[in-house]
C-alpha cells in the first residue's frame, strides 16, 4: 500500500525550461565576449561538453563550470564576476519558472491521502542565497519534508542515501513510496538503485528531447495521472 509520494522539483512540479535556456544563453554570451575568442561554434561545443560532464557528476555549480571553461582556454577567471553572473543566472531561472497548471490542485488532493515530500538538487550558489523552491510557500506548504540534496551534508541525487534519508524522516518503508521525477539519471536511476518505485514524468508542456530508454518504469505526461497512483504502478 502506497503511503508516501516523493517529487523532484524542476520539470516535475514546475516548468523552468525557458528560464534555463535564457540563463544559459546569457551566460554563454558573457563568457564568450570576455574570452575574446573568435569561433562561437568551437566555444559552444566546448561549453556543452564541459556542462555535460558537470551534469553527469550532479554538480550544478555554474561558477565551477565557468571556471572550468576559462581553464580550458588557459585563462584566469575573476571569482567575484562569476559569482555575480551566477546570481543573475539563477534569478533569470527563477523569474521564468512557473508551476505546471495542475500542480497545486493535484498536490492538494494527494496531501489528503499521502505523505508528501520533495527532493531537489542544490543550485550550489555562493553565499546565503536559497534555492528557488523554498521561496515558493504556496508549493512547499503541501510537503512534510523538503530536501535540498547537496546541502547540509547530504549528497546530491542520484546518491541513494538522500532518497533513503527522506523515507526515514517520513517514517515509511521503500515498498510504501513512489518517486516522481523527470531526469533519467538523477531521478529514475537513483530511485531504482534505492529499490523503490519511480514514476517518470515527461510533461506534455515541456519542449525537450527525452532520452530513449527501454524501461518498464511507468511514464506519465501530466501530474493529473497521480490522482490514481494504483493504476499507474499496478
Amino acid at each position: 500500500m502506497i503511503k508516501a509520494v516523493l517529487f523532484d522539483f524542476d520539470q516535475t512540479l514546475v516548468n523552468s525550461g525557458d528560464g534555463f535556456r535564457s540563463a544559459e544563453k546569457q551566460a554563454q554570451k558573457k563568457i564568450f565576449q570576455d574570452l575574446s575568442i573568435t569561433s562561437w561554434d568551437d566555444f559552444l561545443s566546448n561549453y556543452r561538453r564541459l556542462r555535460k560532464i558537470f551534469h553527469t557528476e550532479s554538480n550544478l555549480s555554474r561558477k565551477a563550470l565557468w571556471e572550468e571553461v576559462y581553464w580550458h582556454y588557459c585563462r584566469q577567471s575573476d571569482s567575484s564576476v562569476l559569482e555575480k553572473w551566477e546570481n543573475e543566472y539563477w534569478e533569470t531561472v527563477k523569474v521564468h519558472t512557473v508551476l505546471f497548471p495542475e500542480a497545486l490542485s493535484v498536490l492538494q488532493n494527494l496531501a489528503g491521502r499521502y505523505k508528501l515530500a520533495v527532493i531537489t538538487n542544490t543550485q550550489a550558489q555562493a553565499g546565503s542565497l536559497k534555492h528557488r523552491l523554498v521561496q515558493m510557500p504556496n508549493l512547499t506548504k503541501y510537503f512534510e519534508v523538503v530536501i535540498i540534496a547537496g546541502e547540509d551534508d547530504l549528497p546530491p541525487k542520484p546518491d541513494i542515501s538522500v532518497f533513503l534519508a527522506c523515507l526515514e524522516i517520513l517514517g515509511v518503508d521503500r515498498t510504501q513510496a513512489v518517486y516522481v521525477g523527470d531526469d533519467w539519471n538523477t531521478d529514475i536511476c537513483g530511485v531504482t538503485d534505492a529499490d523503490f518505485q519511480p514514476i517518470w514524468i515527461k510533461h506534455n508542456l515541456l519542449t525537450r528531447s527525452w532520452p530513449n530508454r527501454e524501461t518498464s518504469v511507468p511514464v506519465i505526461t501530466s501530474l493529473d495521472s497521480l490522482l490514481d497512483i494504483d493504476s499507474i504502478i499496478s
